[in-house]
């Protein structure tokens, strides 16, 4: 396998971008600046950027079932946007205990719910970094009708949420232990079961965001390791795709074949040199991605 050029798309000067969504219906690529309270979105028809500002931390994004609607998690509570129009209306669900925790990486599974994650706030109320912790985080099951269902608590950072191409396993990580994990994930019920480790101890940078492509391989970014792990069914190292900057955030697969994998990165606690740091990437790969998953709405 290999991989093309890395290629800067849009230098937005992300302190944190995250959370990257390929719409498949607009030809469009989103994206978030966590530390900014940004929503950003590059037509690659025309390379444009248009950004929308929110009056929390954004997150993690969704595709829903209306093709016209995203949902959106904020640092305290996730939220319906309509990017057309910037209408705004709340989802209903809310973390308790912020703003001493907060929401972070999120993202929806085959049949429709949205999972995300928990972590002790590390952003102050200005958006500037301040201490974290291990062990005040939990992973979140979202259904479409809004019931809400624990499935893991002691976390540190959660990040990475992907499912296999069979839908019949789950990826999810704790940036703060350096590990991914493995679980079996029944589409019956939209549960989760039997934990085991499946990528740890990497020793470049932590893991952060990942996507999944259509051989099972997971594309994991290390934030401070300045590369993406491509990372087999089994967890051993495929390859690994150098970046231009230190702080590779997440990714995902767009383009209209799923073979343009576009990164997110971050400026802060870059070291010096790392001009480009919180641009958008992409690079073309020979192997396509899967379709983004979509939360199924419920009225």
């Amino acid at each position: 396998m290999s991989h093309s050029e890395v290629v800067c798309v849009a230098p937005v000067g992300d302190r944190c971008g995250e959370a990257a969504v390929w719409s498949h219906q607009e030809n469009a690529i989103y994206w978030v600046d966590v530390m900014r309270f940004l929503v950003h979105r590059l037509d690659c028809a025309s390379g444009s950027v248009r950004s929308w500002h929110f009056m929390e931390p954004v997150v993690a994004l969704a595709l829903t079932s209306d093709p016209d609607r995203m949902l959106v998690a904020l640092a305290s509570k996730l939220v319906y946007w309509w990017p057309k129009t910037d209408v705004r209306r709340d989802h209903g669900f809310s973390i308790e205990g912020y703003p001493e925790v907060r929401l972070n990486d999120g993202r929806a599974d085959p049949i429709g719910n949205f999972w995300l994650g928990s972590m002790k706030n590390n952003l102050d109320t200005d958006a500037e970094l301040k201490e974290g912790g291990k062990g005040h985080g939990v992973l979140f099951r979202v259904a479409s009708d809004g019931s809400v269902s624990r499935w893991r608590d002691g976390l540190g950072i959660s990040n990475t949420l992907c499912w296999s191409p069979a839908g019949d396993r789950f990826y999810f990580g704790d940036t703060l232990e350096n590990e991914l994990y493995e679980y079996d994930f029944a589409s019956a019920d939209a549960s989760v079961r039997n934990e085991r480790s499946y990528f740890a101890g990497f020793d470049r940078g932590l893991p952060d965001g990942s996507s999944i492509d259509s051989e099972g391989y997971v594309w994991n970014c290390r934030f401070g390791g300045g590369c993406i792990v491509r990372v087999s069914p089994l967890g051993q190292v495929d390859r690994v795709v150098e970046m231009p900057v230190q702080n590779v955030t997440t990714c995902t697969f767009g383009g209209p074949d799923l073979k343009t994998l576009f990164v997110t990165s971050a400026s802060i606690v870059s070291p010096r040199g790392n001009r480009l740091a919180g641009s958008l990437f992409s690079m073309q790969v020979d192997v396509p991605g899967m379709a983004e998953n979509r939360y199924l709405l419920d009225e």
